[in-house]
């Protein structure tokens, strides 16, 4: 298994500091979870129908003509590479780690390839894997450029893969309105931006034989009728779609300013969060653990991604963190 964030059980246990005392930064999920609807005692007892409304709402809500809802979207990262024999596939990194994982162990060729080297490599790939924006560096790519790179797949029987995961508050840079086109698979995380991610809930969204193809290799059954409901629900909340966007629109500038002041300037980031390379990733991450605050650390690159604080008694617990930590490092 890799390494995610939003393992606070484990850090909880390794600091010695019980969980409802922690602040979890970690996750880059939204802080202010959706209501929940009242669940009907049938949707325990009975097995989930297709149905209900669920696609509809979230064909609607993503502004695509078909949809397949999967019990969250790593579900589908790691069912896709198992619908091509092996080939060659590009994943632009640095970018979630489960993308070339899932790829690698299905036995397919992966190379991870920087931006500015895809139009170099497109033509010798079969599969290209962009998450837009991007986790965790937030970088966000026009509909413009990934359609010219689906294009140059798609002429010889290649995908191109776009996990939208963090896309709810841009959608206008989507592609989902072009999913119908051969060859284009978007991934949308429901949880994320719904601060719902204990429900297990995403989408795929690409032409119908393709979900019909990936539906059999997910099995009947697999989103739970409790969770349909309260997707259905959330998805047709415009007025809470406005709020979210905007509080975590206006969190994510704070966030950006409150590192900047700290001699911690980001980056990069989205809406959902902040994220920063600095030599010292290992001594920030166990200056804020020790201090309750859990970050999420990327060892390899010497970076650290901050989420996003949920109320203003949060900010003051981390601006107050910050200060110590800026004092003990000049």
């Amino acid at each position: 298994m890799l390494e995610h964030g939003g393992r606070l059980r484990r850090a909880a246990q390794h600091y010695g500091i019980a969980e409802a005392d922690w602040l979890d930064l970690s996750t880059g999920l939204a802080p202010w979870p959706f209501d929940i609807p009242p669940v009907p005692e049938r949707a325990w007892a009975r097995l989930p129908e297709t149905d209900d409304g669920l696609e509809q709402a979230a064909c609607a809500y993503y502004g695509a003509l078909s949809v397949l809802p999967v019990p969250g979207s790593q579900c589908a990262i790691q069912l896709l590479p198992r619908l091509r024999r092996s080939g060659k596939v590009g994943v632009l990194s640095p970018c979630y780690a489960e993308h070339a994982h899932a790829w690698r162990h299905s036995g397919h060729i992966v190379r991870e390839i920087m931006e500015q080297e895809v139009d170099f490599y497109l033509d010798t790939l079969d599969v290209l894997v962009v998450v837009n924006p991007n986790n965790p560096t937030g970088l966000k790519l026009s509909p413009e450029r990934l359609l010219e790179w689906h294009a140059r797949l798609v002429q010889r029987g290649g995908w191109l893969v776009v996990d939208e995961a963090f896309m709810d508050n841009t959608p206008e840079l989507s592609l989902a309105e072009h999913t119908q086109r051969t060859g284009l698979i978007v991934l949308r995380s429901f949880g994320k931006f719904f601060g719902l991610a204990g429900v297990r809930l995403g989408f795929v969204l690409a032409e119908q034989k393709l979900l019909k193809l990936l539906a059999e290799q997910v099995g009947p059954w697999a989103v739970s009728g409790p969770t349909r409901i309260v997707g259905q629900a959330c998805l047709l909340d415009t007025d809470g779609h406005a709020r979210q966007r905007e509080r975590s629109e206006l969190a994510s500038g704070r966030l950006e300013r409150l590192l900047g002041l700290h001699d911690l300037p980001p980056y990069g980031g989205c809406a959902l969060f902040q994220w920063l390379i600095t030599p010292h990733a290992d001594r920030l991450y166990e200056f804020m653990a020790h201090r309750g605050i859990l970050l999420r650390l990327f060892a390899h690159n010497s970076s650290v991604r901050f989420g996003l604080p949920a109320d203003e008694a949060d900010w003051v617990r981390l601006e107050q963190a910050l200060a110590a930590y800026t004092k003990e490092t000049t």
